[in-house]
C-alpha cells in the first residue's frame, strides 16, 4: 500500500541516498496519524457537545481522579503537559459554562482545589462513552493484537522521547 509517506521515502532514497529516509517516513506518518486524529475524530464530538478538546481533557481528568472529583490546578496542568497560563484560561472557560468550579482546598486555605460541578459530571460521563466508541472507529483498521502491539511500541517511543536529548 502506498502512502503520502513512503512516496516520500522513496523520492528521498533517489535524491538523497545518503540520508536515513525510512525514519523520515516513519514520523511522517506519527505526524499524520495525529493530526487526523485531532482534524476529523474528535471535534464533531466537541461540536456536538460545544466543548473544545483541551477543556474535555480537563473534566475527563476531574472525572478520573475519583470522587470528590477535584485536584489542584498544579496537579492538572502536570498531569496534562500544560502551562499555568494555559490552565487558567481553560478552568476559566469551564467555570464561566458551569462545569468546574474553584474554592479553597480544605485544610489549606492557600490552595484551590478544581472541582467538577453536578453539571460537569453529568456531560463527562455523557460524553465519554461516545469518545470511546469514536477511538474504537478510529483504530478500527488495527486488529486487536495489532493494537496492544502499537500501544506497546507508542509507549516506548514516547518514554525514549522524554528523556532528555543527548549533548552534541
Amino acid at each position: 500500500m502506498s502512502d503520502r509517506a513512503q512516496r516520500a521515502e522513496e523520492e528521498w532514497k533517489r535524491e538523497r541516498p545518503d540520508v536515513d529516509a525510512r525514519v523520515m517516513a516513519l514520523v511522517g506518518r506519527l505526524l499524520e496519524a495525529a493530526h487526523l486524529l485531532e482534524r476529523d475524530w474528535f471535534p464533531p464530538l466537541a461540536a456536538q457537545f460545544e466543548l473544545h478538546q483541551g477543556e474535555f481533557d480537563v473534566i475527563a481528568t476531574l472525572r478520573r481522579s475519583g470522587k470528590p472529583y477535584a485536584l489542584t490546578p498544579t496537579e492538572l496542568y502536570g498531569g496534562l503537559m500544560l502551562s499555568s497560563g494555559a490552565m487558567t484560561s481553560r478552568l476559566d472557560r469551564l467555570e464561566r459554562k458551569g462545569l468546574i468550579e474553584r474554592g479553597p482546598a480544605p485544610g489549606d486555605r492557600r490552595s484551590i482545589l478544581v472541582r467538577l460541578t453536578p453539571a460537569g459530571l453529568a456531560l463527562i460521563d455523557r460524553m465519554l462513552p461516545l469518545h470511546v466508541a469514536n477511538e474504537q472507529r478510529a483504530l478500527a483498521s488495527l486488529s486487536q493484537k495489532d493494537q496492544k502491539q502499537l500501544g506497546e511500541l507508542l509507549t516506548r517511543l514516547v518514554a525514549g522521547l522524554r528523556k532528555p536529548p543527548p549533548a552534541e
